[in-house]
């Protein structure tokens, strides 16, 4: 399904030829924290993780998100929206399509302790800070909280 800047958009599963796209805004959203490569997304698609992206109506990617799943646990891998388009719910969307695909399991994510947005949205979903990681992501060494959602 494709969006309209404010309208309600709904995640779709990423497929390979998605792989460039998503790498590109990668580049553009996490320049100085060692963003994915194709044959990382590559190498998650093929492993079976849930991952999924939002067009915009020209059938551009326009926000991507995916996670990770094991026997009682699920990961936050990455999550990314266009900056053109952030701000519009996009980032919720996604967000919440990972939440309905980890299931009952416990849920764990890291972000920078610099991102406030992506802070808040973690927990006004219930998300807890549980840790902190020094100079976890490179080469910028920022920081990290680890945060987790209980099953």
């Amino acid at each position: 399904m494709t969006a309209a800047p404010g309208a309600q958009a709904t995640p779709e599963p990423m497929r390979w030829w998605d792989i460039e796209q998503v790498a590109a805004l990668e580049i553009l959203l996490f320049p100085t924290d060692s963003p994915w490569t194709p044959a990382m997304f590559w190498s998650e698609l093929a492993a079976g993780h849930h991952y999924v992206v939002v067009r915009g109506e020209n059938g551009l990617v326009e926000g991507y998100a995916g996670l990770a799943r094991a026997a009682t646990e699920a990961e936050v891998q990455t999550i990314g929206v266009r900056p053109g388009s952030q701000g519009a719910g996009l980032g919720r969307t996604l967000f919440t399509d990972l939440l309905a695909a980890a299931g009952d399991r416990r849920i764990l994510l890291d972000v920078r302790t610099d991102n406030i947005a992506a802070i808040g949205l973690y927990e006004s979903s219930g998300f807890t800070r549980i840790g902190l990681r020094r100079r976890y992501y490179q080469p910028s060494g920022a920081d990290a909280y680890t945060m987790e959602k209980r099953a």
